[in-house]
């Protein structure tokens, strides 16, 4: 066979791949379309349907926050965090790190992220609602064992936020809240995450969940590979009874529940594990209870030293009294 004979056979054989390739590219185009058909029929007939991976278009929640490093999720996206004063947000430590997993975060610094107030829009994370940050302060024994262990930060605001009816903190659980107190068992939590499109969702929404029984939670993902190790400083929830669950991208949201002894509402944990999707059961939260004195060390500013000088000017008052 000639040359000519041959590049005219491998230019035939191109054509024919790129044919092939345009009529699939146009195949799954109209595939996408047909779905999207048939979800928006679906989201027409029946609320439930609107499938977190599911979860309902939110009303405003002031004490949301959007913790900003990117828009793609390969620069490490965005993510969700909680205003608990003026000057403090709380959110999951990972959401600093573009890379989540121990074995990449090791040895690094967190990134200092964007943070938006008052928004429910991801078109509304604009430099109006950007608040600047003075700096971040990951837990002290963060990842010291696996990647969800201590998975928490604060990002203090270098200057305090105007408080409104768009933007409120959510109280921290005081003494005497218990999670068994909770109205129906269950709490509310607020998310970018991704959706049934496996992409991050534009508006914000949230979903009601069941608290879950501890124990079923650890041992559930005792047997499950790279999937926490749930201990006392972590709970968990799981799915509706519509199967609707936590997503990527929905971490470091707090889970707001109503004490049914008090009335009162607060953060009982920050979201963590947010990889359930449609595949496992439970989202796994820091249980804010469990870490509300290193909270409060580093809301005061305390330094090394601090808890020495307490120490030292109690001892001298003390001596002092007749």
């Amino acid at each position: 066979m000639t040359k000519r004979n041959i590049h005219q056979k491998m230019w035939f054989s191109l054509k024919v791949l790129l044919m092939a390739a345009l009529a699939s590219v146009a195949d799954v185009s109209h595939a996408e379309d047909r779905i999207e058909r048939s979800l928006s029929a679906s989201r027409l007939a029946s609320l439930r349907s609107r499938r977190m991976v599911g979860g309902t278009l939110a009303p405003h929640v002031p004490w949301q926050v959007m913790v900003y490093l990117a828009d793609s999720v390969i620069d490490g996206g965005y993510a969700g965090g909680a205003l608990i004063s003026d000057r403090w947000v709380l959110t999951a430590g990972r959401n600093l790190f573009v890379r989540k997993s121990q074995e990449d975060i090791q040895g690094k610094h967190p990134i200092i992220p964007k943070v938006y107030v008052g928004i429910s829009e991801r078109e509304e994370a604009v430099a109006s609602k950007e608040v600047a940050v003075e700096k971040v302060v990951l837990h002290p024994s963060f990842q010291n064992h696996s990647d969800w262990d201590n998975d928490l930060a604060l990002i203090q605001l270098k200057e305090p936020v105007v408080m409104s009816d768009r933007v409120t903190p959510i109280p921290l659980p005081e003494s005497g809240h218990d999670l068994n107190n909770t109205v129906g068992g269950s709490g509310v939590i607020a998310g970018w995450g991704w959706g049934i499109h496996l992409t991050p969702a534009r508006s914000l929404k949230y979903l009601k969940l069941p608290l879950a029984d501890h124990s079923q939670c650890k041992a559930e993902y005792g047997s499950v590979s790279f999937t926490p190790d749930v201990d006392d400083s972590m709970f968990c929830t799981a799915a509706t009874n519509y199967g609707e669950n936590l997503c990527f991208g929905d971490a470091g949201g707090a889970l707001a529940v109503n004490d049914t002894e008090t009335g009162e509402i607060y953060a009982a944990g920050i979201l963590s594990y947010d990889k359930p999707c449609t595949t496992y059961k439970y989202g796994v939260y820091m249980k804010i209870s469990s870490y509300l004195p290193w909270i409060h060390s580093v809301i005061r500013g305390d330094t090394e030293t601090s808890s020495a000088l307490r120490q030292d000017a109690m001892s001298k008052m003390y001596k002092w009294q007749p």
